[in-house]
């Protein structure tokens, strides 16, 4: 379930962020509104999910995913660059987000440092 509610938060802020570029600087009304709705849910849903993930990695993953995510849909609908650098630096950003989950998942004793 947390997990969930990290990936609806997600969700919003890839909305929020298509929406903001469609806004062209606030100047399109339905765009606009779209963007600070979509960045009030996701930060609302971010806001539950730091009851159940620590800072970091829930920072980690929404903004990675985030990340990731949009440069996606940067190159479906504005038919950004693909480049061998951009596609590895997505690449890694997946396995840092894969990595943290691990790491969460462990059990406490194996954070711990001498």
């Amino acid at each position: 379930m947390k997990m969930l509610v990290l990936l609806g938060a997600i969700l919003f802020e890839v909305i929020a962020t298509t929406s903001l570029k469609m806004s062209y600087g606030f100047t399109k009304l339905i765009p606009s509104l779209v963007t600070v709705i979509g960045y009030f849910c996701s930060f609302y849903l971010l806001s539950l999910a730091l009851k159940s993930f620590s800072l970091g990695t829930a920072y980690a993953i929404w903004s990675g995913l985030g990340t990731a995510i949009t440069v996606i849909v940067g190159v479906i609908l504005w038919h950004e660059s693909v480049s061998l650098p951009r596609i590895i630096g997505i690449l890694l950003v997946i396995i840092g987000v894969i990595v943290l989950n691990v790491a969460e998942s462990l059990p406490a004793e194996v954070h711990q440092t001498q």
